[in-house]
């Protein structure tokens, strides 16, 4: 609907209406002393008219539009509608605005708000996770270096272990040996003077012997 169609209307009306209203007034005679008095140049108004001033016609307006035939003004607002879009196409382009503000407002703003604080939190996660990956790259190396300081610690505790067994071993190997080698002396001397004892015995049995048989030989002869 177009405003300035409808005002236009009401103000043409109320120009017939105050037209139709407004008469020629009588002539007013002047009297000697009022012809004395300087004239102020517009003539008067009855008391019923005399507000009807330049003030007044919007209320003017106002009434003659509630008083006018709704048809007839639906006629006209109607074929206002239909040829005025001086006023239409801005009013169009100022709700798509406001609606535009309205929006920016109350959804883009908040969305985009809730957009960045979710960046920022996948960003501290990433960094988050970022450094727990240094920490744990840290911790894996700090392991890999006490694992290989174990091993070697384990390592030379084997070979020091080795070599103790080792030493023990050759040290009892070595006692073994002179026992074995002392009692095999031991044993061999108790061979050599049973062996000594045996001939000396055997030696007096065949002289005993011998003597037997010659004894036993030469009487006969």
């Amino acid at each position: 609907m177009s405003c300035t169609a409808t005002i236009a209307s009401s103000l043409s009306f109320t120009s017939t209406t105050c037209r139709r209203v407004i008469r020629p007034l009588p002539a007013i005679r002047m009297s000697a002393e009022d012809s004395d008095r300087p004239s102020l140049g517009r003539p008067l108004l009855p008391p019923p008219f005399r507000l009807l001033t330049f003030r007044s016609l919007p209320i003017a307006a106002a009434v003659a539009l509630a008083t006018s035939p709704l048809p007839a003004l639906a006629e006209q607002i109607e074929k206002a509608a239909l040829f005025d879009f001086n006023l239409t196409l801005p009013a169009i382009a100022i709700e798509f605005l406001l609606l535009m503000v309205a929006l920016d407002k109350i959804y883009f703003t908040p969305l985009g708000k809730f957009m960045d604080e979710r960046d920022a939190a996948i960003r501290g996660k990433l960094t988050d996770v970022k450094d727990v990956s240094a920490e744990v790259k840290q911790l894996e190396e700090q392991a890999a270096a006490v694992m290989k300081a174990a091993r070697a610690e384990i390592s030379a505790a084997l070979n020091q272990m080795k070599k103790e067994t080792t030493e023990e071993l050759e040290k009892k190997l070595a006692e073994g040996r002179k026992r074995v080698e002392a009692e095999l002396a031991e044993a061999l001397q108790n061979l050599e003077r049973q062996k000594d004892e045996t001939i000396k015995a055997l030696d007096s049995q065949i002289a005993a012997l011998s003597d037997e048989i010659v004894k036993k030989v030469l009487p006969s002869v």
